[in-house]
């Protein structure tokens, strides 16, 4: 049993996961600014769940807060730390930079420096499928240069394995990122293109569908998300003996640190999407279709060889049974959310 702080413990894969560890027995502390990005009624209800199970405190604060980050560290002595606090969003962060070097940039710094301090055994945290960028070999592999990113957003969670990095090789910190692919479920964030289509669907309003629909993603189950999550965390990285300075392996290396794809390995086209996500609802989508997006990409395709090989896991949730299930909760939890994602900041 171990004590563990996840940060956005609020939010969609924060809440999954932390109650995944508290089920195995875990105490969590889950950190949470309970930001107004979307709809903070949802990130609540996530809280209240979390709140009735045992072994858990919240804590409401963000990254960024340097002294409460530091005092958080030094009271607790986590022996795990799964970073899952973060600006999301790639179409916001046109409009809204600051946001992303606060929480993303600053935000981690105290992170590593709470782990460096006080021997922390194991930090995992999010990256995202979003450092590819300019990318066009598939499938995406960790062993890829990315040094390409199209938006500030994956700027950032580029800049997080960096930083991860230098921790990993000047203090021997064993760090773990984790490139999430496309993530869907229930509970999930209504900024993201498959909430708000089943929002306008039911309501009868058209949806938007950028690239004329010929987009690709490699959609992922949160249930598979979180099994990754969970296993790598029982995994800390060590040396690879094998690593070349004269031809570096981006995925590993000389110092305790490893990177991870997460994802269905299996991506699917936009309009393929929107055909299941109509099965699931009963009812046929209004169709706006519209030009590419600037930050977007046009496809996703996760190469998890190393997640198979290292933890023996392999998400493997099916499109029709993920977006059944969020259909289902979709329904159940009856959401009417005040926040209204504008056009812009809708996300895929």
């Amino acid at each position: 049993m171990k004590k563990v702080l996840v940060t956005g413990a609020a939010g969609f894969i924060g809440f999954h996961l932390t109650k995944r560890l508290l089920q195995q027995g875990h105490t969590v502390i889950g950190l949470d600014n309970l930001n107004d990005y979307y709809d903070p009624q949802l990130k609540r209800d996530r809280l209240q769940q979390l709140e009735n199970l045992p072994g858990f405190r919240f804590v409401c604060s963000g990254t960024e807060q340097q002294e409460v980050m530091a005092a958080l560290f030094a009271e607790e002595r986590f022996e795990l730390v799964v970073n899952l606090a973060a600006q999301a969003g790639v179409r916001y962060s046109h409009s809204n930079p600051h946001a992303y070097i606060t929480s993303n940039i600053v935000g981690f710094t105290n992170i590593l420096e709470g782990c460096r301090n006080h021997a922390v055994k194991h930090l995992v945290y999010a990256s995202s499928s979003s450092v590819y960028g300019a990318n066009t070999t598939m499938p995406f592999s960790t062993h890829h240069n990315v040094d390409h990113p199209i938006s500030l957003y994956a700027a950032t969670k580029k800049s997080n394995e960096l930083m991860a990095h230098t921790y990993s090789a000047l203090y021997g910190l064993p760090t773990t990122g984790l490139r999430f692919f496309t993530v869907y479920g229930p509970w999930g964030r209504p900024d993201m293109a498959y909430f708000k289509f089943t929002r306008d669907i039911l309501n009868g309003t058209p949806i938007d569908v950028y690239n004329h629909g010929m987009l690709q993603r490699d959609f992922t189950y949160i249930d598979d998300i979180v099994e990754g999550i969970v296993r790598v965390c029982q995994q800390p990285p060590s040396s690879n003996p094998a690593w070349d300075s004269s031809s570096p392996d981006p995925a590993t290396s000389f110092a305790p640190y490893r990177l991870y794809n997460i994802g269905n390995n299996q991506p699917v086209a936009l309009l393929e999407f929107i055909e299941t996500l109509e099965q699931c609802l009963g009812k046929k989508a209004i169709k706006n279709l519209l030009p590419m997006q600037p930050g977007d990409v046009k496809a996703t395709f996760a190469d998890v060889d190393d997640l198979m090989a290292d933890t023996g896991f392999k998400p493997s949730t099916s499109l029709a049974e993920g977006l059944g299930q969020f259909v289902e909760w979709y329904h159940r939890y009856q959401m009417t959310p005040t926040f209204q994602p504008r056009l812009s900041d809708v996300h895929l």
